[in-house]
């Protein structure tokens, strides 16, 4: 688990510090070999369905798996944390949530800014730029490119990850458009089995490096305390937390000016988007304390 560890941290690096290799993070071939099945297997009842999903993952899932198994062992482990780190890489994302989020807030006009926003919601899905819907949007797309791609690299190393990242594609993006709707069905199921129990880790996160009390609330409003299919319940934490998060800040930005008659309340108002602002740093935290909680597993010995 240490060298796990040390994978996650060397990916978020250089996935931040080295943009020029988040372009390698392209999935043309699976696009294509969708597009041969389809060729080859589109006038079969098995494509149209839930079949249609395992022909598309199981392939690249089994080679992977086989060169995971392969490298256990080998010459101290490190050809094995190679591949894992640079599976994990190529698995997070594609894109850079944090750029998208500064596009959206850097926008110079509301086109510009829809433009950028539909960057933060699935293919076919048309953007939302009030700030409720930004927020769950920016939860969703951490839930997608990072924490659902990190818990299931975790508990299955470079195969999770890449199992992650696949079902993502053929849920939602150019992957979807390639398979028919029973397959693409299909997928949506497994990718909300897959996504639920990181939704509620990230909740149970969000309350920690939140307001406990608000996320709570929201959380158990919403449905979280029993398996219903979805993650809607991190979007109400989500936006609860922020607006919590929103109000503390409203307080202090809270300037008292005395004068002759009585105390008069000025209050600054916050500039550009504060609700996207927030969301992300709140990502942030739970990303910090996700990395936080594995390295004391490390010290403790509870992990190796």
């Amino acid at each position: 688990m240490s060298t796990t560890l040390i994978a996650v941290v060397i990916a978020l690096i250089v996935g931040h510090t080295m943009p020029a290799l988040v372009a390698l993070r392209r999935y043309d071939w699976f696009i294509r070999w969708l597009e041969w099945l389809a060729a080859q297997l589109g006038d079969s009842p098995t494509w149209r369905g839930v079949g249609g999903l395992l022909f598309a993952i199981a392939p690249p899932l089994l080679a992977v798996g086989i060169v995971q198994l392969m490298l256990r062992g080998d010459f101290y482990g490190f050809p094995a944390f190679l591949f894992a780190l640079a599976t994990l890489f190529y698995a997070w994302g594609p894109r850079d949530l944090d750029h998208d989020v500064e596009a959206v807030v850097e926008a110079t006009d509301a086109g510009v800014r829809r433009d950028a926003a539909a960057r933060l919601y699935p293919e076919r899905e048309a953007p939302s730029l009030d700030g409720g819907s930004l927020v769950e949007a920016v939860f969703r797309c951490a839930l997608w490119r990072w924490f659902g791609v990190l818990f299931w690299f975790l508990l299955l190393g470079a195969f999770g990850a890449l199992l992650y990242r696949l079902v993502a594609l053929c849920a939602q993006g150019e992957a979807q458009k390639r398979l028919p709707e029973g397959a693409s069905q299909a997928a949506r199921t497994v990718l909300a089995f897959l996504d639920w129990p990181v939704a509620q880790l990230m909740t149970l996160s969000l309350a920690l490096v939140g307001n406990f009390d608000s996320v709570f609330a929201a959380w158990k409003e919403a449905g979280g305390a029993g398996y219903t299919g979805d993650s809607r319940f991190l979007a109400a934490a989500a936006r609860a937390s922020v607006r919590s998060e929103l109000a503390d800040e409203a307080l202090d930005e809270i300037d008292t000016e005395y004068v002759a008659d009585g105390g008069v309340a000025v209050s600054r108002s916050i500039p550009g988007l504060p609700e996207l602002r927030d969301a992300m740093s709140l990502v942030w935290r739970i990303l910090l304390l996700w990395l936080a909680v594995l390295a004391l597993f490390v010290i403790a010995g509870w992990v190796t």
